[in-house]
């Protein structure tokens, strides 16, 4: 693995010239984190499903990014789609002229019920997207960045990485197996200097989690265990993308980086 670059600490977080494709950047912690990269100086290539028919694309992150100068583009895919995923980079590397440095694989699904009655449907389409998109891409990835000795790869898995929750059983199970395939993809590549790393999210006030912050009573039971005394917000991001994304993680390695307000250290 190459050293970390011997330049001053702001160039460090420098991602000038850097190509990202992020994927779950429409909304939520996604948008955040695209937006946070492109001000760090990066091009950035959202993946969007395609729009339904008579509905306008949800544009907002792209024109948030557009509105900063920097480079945006586009590409449309349906990760629960594993044909349309496996073309998927390909398309971004095109748009890209030819080059992605980072890849960040946020999007990601939920699905709610007892486990004895979880609908079989459910369970695969939350492993396909939370964990067998993720591995198609990552894999891409590794095939563009391993030989030109280059990249960073950062999956967003969860606090159920570790944990087992409450009748979630698919997504607890993708994001466990995320984290893991984080571990297994950074001992693979991290001696061509290719870092792959993992954000576990905490309690997070998204769209994901609109039941949850609509149950008084979980609302309540979950609030007083955050030692921070506060949900977390998508703006809670950006420094942790920023930093795996640039040359200040240099030497770090297959790590699942915690923003969660201190919930875990508890």
């Amino acid at each position: 693995m190459d050293p970390t670059p011997s330049v001053s600490s702001p160039q460090l977080f420098s991602l000038a010239g850097q190509n990202v494709l992020i994927t779950g950047a429409t909304r939520g912690i996604g948008a955040a984190c695209a937006v946070a990269l492109a001000q760090a100086g990066a091009s950035i290539c959202v993946v969007q499903r395609h729009p339904s028919p008579n509905t306008e694309p949800n544009m907002d992150t792209v024109n948030s990014i557009r509105a900063l100068g920097a480079n945006v583009q586009v590409v449309y895919c349906d990760l629960g789609d594993l044909d349309s995923v496996k073309e998927l980079f390909p398309k971004a590397l095109e748009l890209m002229g030819g080059n992605i440095h980072i890849l960040v694989n946020c999007a990601g699904i939920q699905r709610r019920s007892p486990s004895v009655d979880f609908p079989e449907k459910d369970w695969d389409d939350v492993l396909d997207v939370n964990l067998k998109s993720v591995w198609l891409l990552s894999q891409a990835a590794g095939r563009h960045m391993v030989p030109l000795r280059r990249g960073k790869i950062i999956n967003f898995c969860s606090l159920l990485t570790f944990q087992g929750g409450l009748t979630v059983p698919a997504y607890a199970a993708a994001k466990g197996a995320l984290g893991q395939l984080t571990k297994a993809l950074s001992n693979e590549w991290s001696p061509h200097n290719v870092q792959v790393n993992g954000i576990c999210p905490g309690y997070i006030a998204t769209d994901m989690n609109e039941r949850l912050l609509a149950d008084p009573t979980r609302l309540r039971q979950i609030s007083e265990r955050i030692p921070a005394g506060r949900w977390g917000s998508p703006g809670d991001f950006a420094g942790p993308v920023v930093f795996l994304a640039s040359s200040a993680s240099q030497y770090v390695c297959g790590e699942l980086l915690l923003v969660d307000g201190g919930w875990m250290g508890r």
